[in-house]
């Protein structure tokens, strides 16, 4: 393993030996005339997964969610979505930006949800004054937190009943679907939840451990619609197929060992419990919270970089924030542990 424990994010991650064998014997072509092998395979693979007609291999997540709000929603339309919620909090605005709908963001619930009574209050009457609501937007997991599966029901039967598209961003919805599963059929959950909406994203670059890449999920006709705007904005690829390969061996291999990554949060949480001035925030998945309270506080500024001389990376300031991965294993967190401790004992 490497010598610096990077608990950033589980973005950080490199390609493993196989999936870079994986990489180099992969079949090319031209994405942008569709004759590219390996992503049409990834395309195919992924979709039929997730239990959807169509998808589309783009570069980035941003990208992914873009291509999906804009294919459910036109100018003047708007979505519903959270306040902490990547598609609107971390995307630079890209609805609004290049496709002119408006987000209509909500307050999050304790556990990560949108109340269902907030979003239906949301969803504006038909009346010049308003733009037009036409879509909910989830994201799972939150933060780490898996929205409990009889909720996303619920939400997306409002939806419905309301007469709005839904959209999953579901950058970690393996993470969701192998803690949900608890020791079951992890790809079996993860349609379980995307049976549920109209599209959904789903990250190869963050837990999965590919270098590169999410693809967008959904019908023929509205998958048709984001290829044009991944073209628009500048998406489209020509021999994208070595980093389909990456992905497509992603989830060949890497979806069960996910739990690894889950187990290795809670080994960290349970090597913070009890630390004076530390409130640890019980993981779901691969992402833990630790806040700073009290004195503790004033320890904050200096506290990501004392870390960092000890060898060991995260973020944040009264909120840290640590992601494990594939390339952590049980040693580094407890150098991350040991680590943590010593800055609050300096």
């Amino acid at each position: 393993m490497n010598t610096i424990v990077d608990l950033r994010s589980d973005t950080v991650t490199q390609p493993t030996a196989a999936m870079r064998q994986a990489m180099q014997a992969a079949p090319l072509g031209d994405d942008v005339f569709g004759d590219d092998p390996s992503v049409n395979a990834l395309q195919e693979k992924i979709a039929g997964m997730l239990g959807f007609e169509a998808a589309l291999f783009v570069p980035t997540g941003t990208q992914s969610n873009l291509c999906g709000v804009l294919s459910h929603c036109g100018r003047g339309d708007e979505y519903i979505v959270g306040q902490l919620q990547h598609c609107y909090r971390w995307e630079g605005g890209g609805a609004a930006v290049f496709g002119s709908v408006q987000p209509q963001p909500l307050e999050h619930q304790a556990d990560g949800s949108l109340a269902l009574a907030d979003i239906e209050a949301a969803i504006k009457p038909d009346d010049p004054h308003f733009a037009r609501t036409r879509l909910l937007a989830l994201e799972n997991t939150l933060g780490g937190k898996v929205l409990p599966f009889g909720y996303l029901q619920e939400a997306t039967a409002l939806a419905k009943r309301k007469g709005l598209a839904t959209h999953l961003d579901g950058a970690r919805l393996f993470n969701a679907a192998v803690a949900q599963a608890a020791g079951g059929d992890a790809r079996k959950e993860a349609r379980r939840i995307a049976s549920l909406f109209d599209s959904v994203s789903v990250c190869f670059s963050k837990g999965l451990g590919a270098p590169v890449g999410s693809a967008l999920c959904g019908t023929k006709d509205l998958i048709a619609r984001a290829r044009r705007i991944r073209k628009m904005a500048g998406g489209a690829m020509r021999q994208s197929g070595m980093l389909a390969a990456a992905a497509s061996h992603a989830l060949d291999h890497h979806v069960d060992r996910l739990a690894q990554d889950h187990a290795l949060a809670r080994r960290l949480a349970e090597g913070l419990a009890g630390l004076d001035g530390v409130q640890v925030e019980a993981p779901h998945t691969n992402i833990l919270f630790v806040d700073l309270v009290g004195p503790a506080r004033g320890k904050s500024a200096g506290l990501v970089d004392a870390l960092k001389k000890q060898g060991v990376l995260a973020t944040g300031l009264y909120r840290l924030r640590f992601v494990t991965h594939l390339d952590v294993d049980a040693a580094g967190v407890d150098r991350a542990v040991a680590a943590i401790r010593s800055c609050f004992r300096g």
